[in-house]
């Protein structure tokens, strides 16, 4: 497995494998030779920037889980303080009528503000953008940009 590291003057990932590099007994300047390199460089720059990709996901998902479990447990514990509310409130309401009624009146109160909070929402998720590894989109931009610079050279 290669070990990923930053390089300090391009920003792209390096990998460093190991082992020595294998020969294959052509001259060190020949076009054979160059095309073997640059086709291995390739190589080892897309598996470096998808190892950079998963590591980067598997980070971002760490910290949306914890995150997600936070609010789970604050829903869960707000939904628990809702609910003494909306008892006070048709006790209160009781005291002026039925407590049939009262209940009554509150249920449909609280549905309407759950359809018009689940329209609103709806319309916030289809709009949502997929998450995106951005450090990881950078580094392959400013690779394809040194492969550009040095392809003109």
């Amino acid at each position: 497995m290669t070990d990923v590291t930053r390089s300090a003057s391009t920003g792209g990932p390096q990998a460093s494998t190991g082992g020595p590099q294998a020969s294959t007994g052509e001259p060190p300047g020949s076009t054979g030779e160059l095309v073997r390199q640059a086709a291995e460089q390739i190589s080892r720059l897309v598996r470096d920037e998808l190892a950079l990709t998963r590591a980067e996901m598997t980070e971002k998902g760490k910290k949306a889980g914890v995150g997600a479990g936070m609010l789970g447990g604050g829903g869960l514990v707000a939904l628990y303080a809702v609910a003494a509310l909306l008892t006070a409130v048709v006790l209160g309401l009781a005291e002026a009528m039925p407590a049939w009624l009262a209940a009554l009146i509150v249920a449909v109160l609280l549905s309407a503000v759950a359809g018009v909070l689940a329209m609103f929402g709806r319309k916030e998720v289809t709009q949502a953008v997929p998450p995106v590894p951005q450090e990881t989109v950078h580094s392959v931009k400013a690779d394809i940009d040194e492969v550009m610079e040095r392809a003109k050279r």
